[in-house]
């Protein structure tokens, strides 16, 4: 039953709103948030697994691309220069069979100093992915 004022002639209910409840279960549930928080572990990804290759391919296309951005294509023994917008069609002028399907094609690995242009790498991969190269991958040096 809403509170009344007996002052004055007539009787008149008062119309204000009682915040005190309102704020204190805001800090009750501010409480709880701040408490269960840090406990709530992050979610972990289940990443699919895969298993070893059996070895390296028998011979790989290799592309290096040198500090100055010169870059050699070699084949077995064979050393090629060529340059970023050639290095597509002298790879498949090299090895027709980078353009085989995925399962019988020849992989071609690119080699990149670290120093140069992350884009001329970009370059080389579109260019090969434009010329229908299904298999290319990149070297790494594994370190501890």
């Amino acid at each position: 039953m809403p509170a009344i004022n007996s002052r004055g002639r007539g009787r008149r209910t008062i119309s204000e709103i009682n915040m005190v409840p309102f704020i204190d279960v805001m800090l009750v549930l501010l409480i709880i948030f701040m408490v269960t928080a840090p406990l709530i572990t992050p979610s972990m990804i289940a990443l699919p697994k895969v298993a070893k290759a059996a070895g390296q391919p028998a011979s790989p296309v290799q592309i290096m691309i040198g500090k100055d951005e010169a870059i050699q294509i070699k084949l077995k023994t064979d050393s090629k220069p060529s340059s970023v917008s050639a290095v597509a069609a002298d790879i498949v002028k090299l090895e027709p069979k980078v353009k085989a399907s995925a399962a019988d094609a020849t992989p071609v690995v690119i080699s990149a100093d670290k120093s140069i242009k992350y884009e001329t790498v970009v370059k080389v991969m579109d260019n090969l992915q434009k010329a229908g190269v299904s298999r290319v991958g990149l070297s790494v040096q594994t370190g501890k």
